[in-house]
């Protein structure tokens, strides 16, 4: 790849994404991907409803019985929001577990509690030992590799298939779908699922053991999937899911409010993806976001280069406090955020990690996605 600035002339990917490559035309591999993925995974059809009617009365045998029939995570975000509107539209009776990380907006903590009040759901809220996880979310951000973010969402993965084998449920229903979220560069972060990895910049770089951490070995997730047999089932790839057509159904029906930018119900996660990546790596999440809507024609390039010109933060008054805010609740001082900020970046090749068994295991992994969306 040549050194020189270039972006693709379908979508707004560009190289900042070291791994980018272009055709004769200029269209980049992520658009190609995206074509690919969408053929194959979303199921708008005849069929692909069909195969939805069977799914759910499936999830409703298995789950005869018992209190609940199937799990959601719930962050308060559009996509799982809307999961968990369908789901009691579907006629399911969901399970909601809330990872409370000691992050979560205000505006999260609202949209939350109108959603399962609305829909008459229960929910389990897990809160993480703060002091541990924030020794954790230190331990990443002086690891100086891009995917901090990480051990929050490893966390609750975790939490969904312990919570699911312990109440004996097979189904977790999620809101990872195609249409928004397709698009994103490998080089801009790396697998969620390796344990390996967390456990070996927290030994590196931490003060305290993760003894309360809820985590998964690469053989818990084969265990889950392969022996509990619990399915991942990515409910929004089968409807047609338009996010501002599903932002103002939730606001109508459940009064949800919108946070302004993509994860943002997470003050750290805004911080992170408006602040941290580009300042420290240079790139914005949401040229990859922004893609995947051109991809799934849900913008227009124009639109989305608009867009990208635009500062991450709606604000410069809320970029200034939420710097501020994070810095005191991590217990830093300027000066040590800014030696984090400066210090040289890393890969994930950097530490321990599992990424040669996943390759090596890349026959079970795609044999589970295959079992996930064939039942």
């Amino acid at each position: 790849m040549s050194n020189s600035y270039k972006i693709c002339t379908k979508c707004i990917m560009d190289t900042t994404d070291l791994n980018i490559y272009f055709d004769e035309n200029g269209v980049c591999n992520h658009c190609k991907e995206y074509e690919e993925r969408a053929k194959k995974e979303l199921h708008y059809d005849k069929a692909g409803q069909e195969k939805l009617h069977q799914l759910v009365n499936k999830i409703k045998k298995d789950g005869k019985n018992k209190k609940y029939d199937c799990i959601i995570g719930l962050s308060g975000g559009a996509d799982s929001s809307t999961v968990a509107y369908m789901v009691k539209r579907l006629g399911l009776r969901p399970l909601a577990l809330h990872l409370d990380n000691e992050w979560d907006s205000e505006i999260a903590v609202h949209n939350i509690e109108n959603i399962v009040k609305k829909l008459n759901i229960d929910m389990h809220t897990y809160k993480v030992d703060w002091e541990e996880f924030r020794d954790l979310q230190l331990s990443f951000l002086k690891s100086s590799i891009s995917n901090c973010e990480m051990i929050t969402d490893h966390a609750i993965t975790a939490l969904m298939c312990q919570t699911a084998a312990k109440e004996k449920i097979k189904y977790i229903i999620h809101g990872g779908n195609i249409v928004t979220e397709a698009v994103l560069p490998k080089s801009w972060g790396y697998n969620n699922n390796d344990w390996r990895i967390i456990k070996g910049i927290q030994k590196k770089f931490g003060t305290v053991k993760l003894k309360k951490y809820s985590h998964l070995s690469l053989f818990n997730w084969l265990y889950y999937i392969f022996m509990k047999r619990i399915k991942f089932i990515p409910l929004l790839n089968y409807v047609p899911y338009v996010k501002k057509d599903a932002k103002k159904l939730l606001e109508k029906k459940l009064g949800w409010n919108d946070y302004g930018g993509k994860h943002y119900e997470s003050i750290y996660t805004r911080f992170f993806q408006g602040y941290y990546l580009p300042v420290k790596f240079g790139f914005d999440k949401r040229r990859a976001h922004l893609s995947n809507l051109i991809c799934s024609q849900q913008s227009t390039r124009e639109e989305a280069l608009e867009e990208i010109s635009s500062d991450p933060y709606p604000t410069e008054e809320m970029k200034k406090r939420d710097r501020e805010f994070v810095i005191k609740k991590l217990g830093l001082t300027e000066k040590e955020f800014e030696n984090i900020i400066s210090r040289p970046i890393k890969s994930f090749e950097d530490y321990p990690n599992n990424n040669f068994l996943f390759k090596k295991l890349n026959f079970f992994v795609n044999l589970s996605k295959k079992i996930t969306s064939n039942n």
